[in-house]
């Protein structure tokens, strides 16, 4: 693919050729395409009613920067934008480490089938739908019969009603996130630990140094450029705090904390019928995401020469 794009190689003849060569493949990154064409592309087609007043009969009427006006002067706004910022941020605060260090972990174990046994197990909450992990979540944390407030009644403590209060529910957010995605999120750097040249553990261990300095002057160096990577990936989607999670785990008694920008724009805009001022939110945040992974990628590649391309 790399040599099929690659400017020195862009004569026409060459690349049916290799298109012909490698056909197979390309069929079967076809749907991928396909899915990003339909999904991702399209789309931004619509998002020129960013710029319109929604009209069901007739045309739409273009009337420039005038819901990005409202939008700006709304305390609604700035209140979930706020509440995306604080969550996002929590979650690639805490979240974004935890994979890393799992895939260390797993690295570590010899025992190929116990190996195989934990992985199956870390990477299972990610084939789950976030209507099945709140209803995990909301029963581990219930009041009267969930695991976590029995334990704490055991140790005399008093039962505390997480799903409902405001002071710990973007907790709750942030820790389910991480035990659905931290084990699925390995796999990346397991694959790239993969790749090491064994012969520089054979070095290191001729030298006398154990597997924790193994780990540390080895391991983490190798796996910069994949950290790097995946961190820009992360930032440019920190606008989205997680649309399923919040709106399957959202209540009356907390969505003033956890009401986040996705959330708004599903309200608004679906819910009631505010398209065009829907759509300008929705496009901010797609335009702070573009900022945010440029902004990243350049600053990555002045500091460590890599970025993610």
């Amino acid at each position: 693919m790399q040599n099929l794009l690659s400017p020195k190689k862009r004569n026409p003849k060459r690349i049916i050729n290799k298109l012909k060569e490698d056909w197979i493949l390309y069929l079967l990154i076809a749907p991928c395409i396909l899915y990003f064409i339909l999904f991702h592309y399209f789309p931004l087609i619509g998002m020129k009613l960013a710029f319109e007043d929604y009209r069901i009969i007739g045309d739409n009427v273009f009337v420039g920067f005038k819901h990005f006006n409202t939008l700006f002067k709304s305390p609604a706004f700035f209140k979930v934008l706020k509440n995306t910022v604080i969550i996002s941020t929590m979650k690639i605060l805490i979240c974004f480490p935890i994979p890393i260090v799992l895939s260390l972990l797993i690295n570590e174990i010899r025992s190929s089938k116990y190996r195989k046994y934990v992985q199956s197990v870390v990477y299972l909450p990610h084939f789950l739908s976030w209507v099945v992990i709140a209803g995990i979540w909301i029963s581990l944390l219930s009041t009267s019969t969930g695991a976590v407030n029995q334990i704490i009644e055991a140790f005399n403590g008093t039962p505390v009603d997480y799903m409902t209060s405001k002071k710990h529910i973007r907790w709750v957010l942030v820790f389910s996130e991480m035990w659905r995605s931290a084990g699925w999120d390995s796999i990346i750097y397991l694959a790239a630990i993969t790749k090491i040249s064994y012969s520089l553990y054979e070095a290191a261990m001729v030298e006398g140094a154990n597997r924790w300095q193994q780990t540390i002057h080895i391991t983490l160096p190798e796996l910069r450029a994949t950290i790097v990577t995946v961190f820009i990936l992360n930032l440019g989607f920190f606008m989205n705090a997680g649309f399923d999670q919040v709106y399957n785990m959202m209540n009356d008694s907390v969505i003033s904390v956890v009401d986040i920008l996705d959330t708004y724009v599903y309200r608004v805009g679906l819910a009631n019928g505010q398209y065009a001022y829907a759509t300008a939110a929705s496009l901010f945040k797609g335009v702070i995401g573009i900022i945010l992974i440029s902004s990243t990628h350049m600053i990555s590649k002045k500091l460590t020469g890599k970025g993610i391309w």
